[in-house]
C-alpha cells in the first residue's frame, strides 16, 4: 500500500460500480476494458484494501469498496464545483458570520444583491469562530464585529450597531427603556470570548460583572431567558434572534459596535468591493 490516490483512479472505481460491469465502464469513460482493469487494480493497491467483487455475470462493491465508493462521489464533486467555478470566474460568494448576520438589513442585503449581481450566488455561513469562518476556508468574506489581529487579513468598517443589553422578560431592568452600565454591576454577564463583543473590560475595574462563558447563542438566548445571567450584544442579535421570555433594552452608555467586512489581504474575492459598498450603503441608510 503506497497510500497515493488521483481522481482518475476514483473516477474508474464509480463508472464500474454505476455502469456494473469493467466493459460498460470502459465506454463510458473511453478507454479499453485493460485501461480499466489496470486502473482499479492500480487504486486497490494503493490502498491495500479489495473494493469489487467479480464474478462472471457482475461486479460488486466489497463493504470496504461501498464506503470508499461514497467518499469518491463526494471528492469527485467538490472538483468539478471548483473547475466549474475557477472556468466561469466565481459565481457564488459566501459571506460568513459568527451570532448575527447583517441583524435588520440582512432581507435587503440579500434581495438588493440578487436584483444587482444575478450572476453571483449569494450564501450567509453562520461559522462560530473569531474569523466567522474566514480563516477556516467555509466563507469568501466575513462579517465580524471585532478587530481582527492576523495580519492575513484587510478589513473595513460598513456602519455602527448600538449595544443592547439581553434579560429575562421578567426582570426587574425589563420595565426601564433602557440600562447603564452601571445597573449591570452586580450581574453575572455570560459571554462569547471566541466571538462575542463584550469583556468585562466595558466597566470600570470596581463595577466589573461576574462572568460565565458560552459558546452558542442558542444557548446564551435559553441560560438568559432563566434570569440567571444577562447579556451584552450588538443590536443585530436582537433582529435575528429574537425570542419568546427575553427582552432586549438599550445600553445607553456604551460605546456602539463597529460592523467590519473581512477578506484575505492577498487574495480578495473578486466580489469583496461589491459587497462592501452595499453593505455601507445599507448602514448608512439605517
Amino acid at each position: 500500500m503506497d497510500g497515493s490516490v488521483d481522481l482518475r483512479q476514483l473516477r474508474c472505481l464509480v463508472a464500474i460500480v454505476d455502469e456494473g460491469t469493467f466493459t460498460d465502464a470502459a465506454a463510458a469513460l473511453g478507454v479499453s476494458q485493460a485501461a480499466v482493469s489496470r486502473t482499479l487494480a492500480s487504486l486497490e493497491r494503493a490502498l491495500g484494501v479489495r473494493l469489487l467483487r467479480r464474478t462472471s455475470r457482475e461486479v460488486t462493491p466489497t463493504g470496504t469498496g461501498l464506503r470508499v465508493v461514497a467518499h469518491a462521489r463526494r471528492v469527485l464533486a467538490e472538483v468539478d464545483d471548483l473547475v466549474r467555478e475557477a472556468v466561469s470566474g466565481h459565481t457564488q460568494v459566501r459571506v460568513g458570520y459568527a451570532w448575527a448576520a447583517l441583524g435588520r438589513h440582512t432581507l435587503a442585503f440579500q434581495r438588493r444583491w440578487s436584483t444587482a449581481h444575478p450572476g453571483t450566488d449569494l450564501h450567509l455561513v453562520r461559522v462560530n469562530s473569531a474569523s466567522a469562518g474566514l480563516g477556516e476556508g467555509s466563507c469568501d468574506l466575513a462579517v465580524v464585529r471585532r478587530p481582527l489581529e492576523d495580519r492575513r487579513f484587510e478589513s473595513a468598517i460598513v456602519g455602527l450597531e448600538r449595544r443592547l443589553c439581553a434579560m429575562a422578560a421578567d426582570d426587574p431592568l425589563a420595565r426601564r427603556r433602557s440600562v447603564r452600565l452601571a445597573d449591570l454591576a452586580g450581574r453575572t454577564l455570560l459571554v462569547d470570548r471566541r466571538t462575542g463583543t463584550t469583556t468585562p473590560q466595558l466597566w470600570p475595574p470596581e463595577q466589573r460583572p461576574a462572568v460565565e462563558e458560552t459558546h452558542d447563542v442558542d444557548d446564551w438566548l435559553t441560560v438568559i431567558s432563566t434570569g440567571r445571567c444577562v447579556g451584552i450584544t450588538a443590536e443585530s442579535t436582537a433582529n435575528q434572534y429574537p425570542r419568546p421570555g427575553v427582552v432586549y433594552r438599550p445600553v445607553r452608555d456604551a460605546e456602539p459596535i463597529a460592523v467590519r467586512l473581512v477578506w484575505w489581504r492577498d487574495d480578495p474575492h473578486p466580489a469583496a468591493q461589491a459587497v462592501l459598498e452595499l453593505l455601507t450603503a445599507l448602514y448608512r441608510e439605517g
